[in-house]
């Protein structure tokens, strides 16, 4: 089965579920209008599923000629973002809500690659669970997935998970790419409260200022992270809010800021939490002040097993060419929650450029943009190689 060709020849019906998808976002755990969706164009290709119920989810499976073997799973992100959209398509969304991360473009490939497969299903060698997960924009929807039991769903051994990330710039539109370990970091976020005493401005000897401490935490953090972390395992402290205090000439009680906190592999986030929780600790003693630290641990780190980073390259040049295949020289900083689907089954969650044409890639609005487009002539490409991946997997003995 040449899965390029079929999908070239679906490719409408592709595009056309994408406008579909995209003029109706939805935020969130809850999607009650793409859910329906996503069930109609199930129930018409044949294919069994099932709800969630701790989120709006849908759970495929297309159960091939030998429904004991092992499984695979695809998993396509359903949820919008919360901004109003910008983009000039004659298809854009007008309910405050926006595709903006290209969802619409994952689900559309999903239900693409669902087609292809139903239509070999007798010679499928294992079972393919279709995961349609709403709540990736914050809410952790693949672990509430996970919960339910997705990776069970199929009743036997899930063996792979394959996922695709669409980008409205970055990388140049049938850009397929991917590589071995670490490809987008782990998430973590560090809120804190500096309590001070406050006092007046200009007697600041006669209170205990959690400005100025703040400050110093901050500027500690960011020594921190270059002074007791590897470069080659790098971690990223960005501060992103401060609040505290007023124009004037009163010092405040308490100073507020927050940060996002990035790292690039399981013993670095790990070390994230004590080493900030020690800095902030001897900064707030040696300024008089006491600190209240919130640190929570997101996301782990999105890492490819390279078995399976090998086999969407392999794939990817057999569909496509050479050319525009290619392995990723270094992960993303963003994360993505696919990271809990990846930590309990080898995988691999894959990149492709959609970057609009007319548009250069360095230019281009990127991802969560209010302006963002995206091309869409890699939806079949990106239909075909979860189908081949999928195919390909089910047909090694290995479980």
């Amino acid at each position: 089965m040449n899965f390029a060709i079929e999908a070239e020849s679906i490719s409408e019906e592709i595009v056309q579920t994408r406008r579909l998808l995209h003029r109706t976002p939805e935020v969130g755990l809850r999607l009650p209008k793409t859910q329906e969706f996503v069930k109609s164009a199930l129930d018409d290709l044949g294919i069994e599923y099932t709800v969630g119920t701790n989120c709006d989810s849908v759970t495929g499976l297309i159960r091939g000629k030998n429904p004991s073997g092992h499984a695979v799973l695809l998993r396509a992100d359903m949820d919008a973002l919360p901004i109003r959209e910008h983009a000039d398509v004659d298809f854009a969304a007008d309910n405050g809500a926006m595709h903006g991360c290209g969802h619409d473009l994952h689900m559309a490939m999903l239900l693409g690659a669902a087609r292809l497969l139903k239509d070999v299903e007798h010679e499928l060698a294992g079972t393919v669970v279709l995961m349609f997960q709403p709540g990736e924009e914050g809410h952790d929807g693949a672990l509430r997935m996970i919960e339910e039991g997705i990776l069970d769903a199929a009743g036997t051994k899930l063996a792979a998970a394959y996922a695709l990330h669409v980008f409205s710039s970055k990388f140049e539109s049938d850009f397929i790419g991917v590589r071995p370990g670490p490809v987008m970091s782990a998430s973590d976020s560090l809120s804190v409260t500096v309590i001070g005493q406050g006092g007046h401005g200009s007697a600041p000897h006669q209170a205990a200022d959690p400005i100025a401490a703040a400050a110093a935490m901050i500027s500690g953090l960011q020594t921190m992270v270059t002074r007791r972390f590897d470069i080659f395992d790098p971690v990223v402290l960005t501060c992103t809010s401060i609040a505290g205090g007023q124009p004037g000439s009163i010092i405040p009680d308490n100073v507020e800021f927050t940060a996002t906190v990035r790292s690039f592999s399981t013993a670095s986030q790990e070390r994230l939490q004590s080493e900030s929780e020690q800095v902030l600790a001897g900064i707030a003693a040696a300024h008089g002040v006491q600190v209240q630290i919130d640190y929570q641990q997101l996301y782990p780190v999105t890492v490819n097993d390279p078995v399976e980073a090998s086999r969407v390259l392999r794939l990817g040049r057999a569909l496509y060419g050479d050319n525009g295949v290619r392995e990723l020289a270094a992960p993303m900083a963003a994360s993505e929650d696919f990271a809990h689907i990846l930590s309990r089954v080898p995988g691999a969650f894959v990149i492709l450029g959609a970057t609009p044409d007319g548009k250069s890639a360095e230019d281009a609005p990127f991802n969560h943009s209010a302006e963002a487009v995206f091309n869409e002539k890699i939806l079949p490409r990106g239909a075909a190689l979860l189908a081949s991946l999928a195919m390909d997997r089910l047909a090694e003995s290995r479980a």
